[in-house]
């Protein structure tokens, strides 16, 4: 495949295992999984198709299980689904990128999971900076992780490095670009 196939195959695949399996016939398991047979029947791919985006995605978006028969996406549902991920201690400060037409809400409101299930938080000013670039100029938010945990917030990682929590109360965040 190009790089042009395996991206839009990549979206399809987000969309289904993230927000829509049910529009492929697809059920996934309480822990977000699917059977990868019945993924590439409904998809009409091959598994050499599947594994080339898994392998080649830069966000590491997708996983299988360790038998390697079903796949699920690492996070960024908005169907109910557990993922089973343990609470993990972050580290001192995370990230979160943006654009500014939506700073004044955030800095007022926090950060909401909005039809997520968590809120995405990254650990390197250059990943919070992509995540924000998608919708147009980044703006970049500090977030004070290491007050949130004292204060008794829950955070996760995904098997993507990406970091999930409930929401961010304003007074933890700060503008930094």
């Amino acid at each position: 495949m190009n790089e042009q196939e395996t991206i839009r195959l990549s979206k399809r695949l987000a969309r289904h295992l993230r927000h829509d399996p049910a529009a492929l016939g697809l059920t996934l398991s309480p822990d977000g999984w699917a059977p990868v047979d019945a993924l590439l029947h409904a998809l009409a791919i091959s598994r050499e198709q599947l594994d080339e985006v898994v392998e080649t995605n830069n966000k590491r978006r997708f996983a299988f299980d360790e038998t390697g028969t079903r796949i699920r996406a690492s996070q960024g549902h908005s169907v109910s689904v557990d993922l089973g991920l343990p609470d993990a201690a972050p580290p001192e400060v995370l990230y979160h990128g943006t654009v500014a037409k939506l700073l004044d809400a955030i800095l007022r409101e926090g950060l909401r999971p909005m039809k997520r299930h968590a809120v995405h938080l990254s650990a390197t000013v250059e990943t919070a900076r992509t995540v924000g670039a998608r919708r147009g100029k980044p703006v970049l938010l500090h977030i004070d992780a290491a007050a949130m945990a004292e204060a008794g917030h829950a955070f996760q990682v995904s098997a993507n490095g990406v970091w999930l929590t409930a929401s961010v109360p304003p007074e933890y965040l700060h503008r930094i670009g």
